[in-house]
């Protein structure tokens, strides 16, 4: 008789994979989507290294006062995606935090039209990730842009090795 695998969300590790790796297999459906994505529906298009794209479209749940879709829908989108691609380019360990976060709204989204969403990294450094995000329709007209701005987290274990006695001093 032969042993049945385990799924692969029960034998990943989280802690070991890279950021890519992690944004790879949410794509693939091997790990648990995000709880935003229920409430903000994004399907993930593709992932690659520095790059993601989303498939996004709001419904009468996005709807604003005004009876138009709601500018947090697309804010909410483009933190998604600059953040994901943000997500591929870091080591096994690390995370970040969104530090700043500048949204432009060219023209209004409307109402179950299906939308690309991209995030780029542009410059990842030491401790800061910068991206951009861009939502367009299936012609390429923009509507929204964003650039983004994320701190690197260490993991721990890491920011320990950081610091030796000299260092001391300056923890009192």
């Amino acid at each position: 008789m032969q042993a049945t695998p385990l799924p692969l969300r029960m034998t990943m590790n989280p802690a070991t994979m890279t950021g890519l790796e992690i944004m790879q297999a949410f794509a693939a459906g091997k790990i648990p989507r995000a709880p935003i994505s229920e409430t903000i529906p994004m399907d993930p298009d593709t992932v690659e290294e520095g790059r993601v794209v989303f498939i996004a479209t709001p419904d009468k749940r996005h709807t604003n006062p005004l009876g138009g879709v709601h500018g947090g829908f697309a804010a909410t989108v483009l933190d998604s995606v600059t953040g994901c691609a943000t997500h591929t380019v870091l080591a096994a360990g690390e995370s970040y935090g969104t530090t700043d976060l500048n949204i432009k709204m060219c023209r209004p989204l409307t109402f179950d039209k299906a939308y690309r969403a991209e995030g780029k990294v542009i410059n990842r450094g030491r401790n800061l990730v910068i991206s951009e995000g861009r939502i367009v329709d299936e012609e390429g007209k923009l509507y929204a842009h964003a650039t983004c701005t994320c701190m690197i987290v260490a993991p721990r274990d890491r920011k320990s090795t950081r610091l030796n006695s000299s260092h001391l001093k300056y923890l009192v």
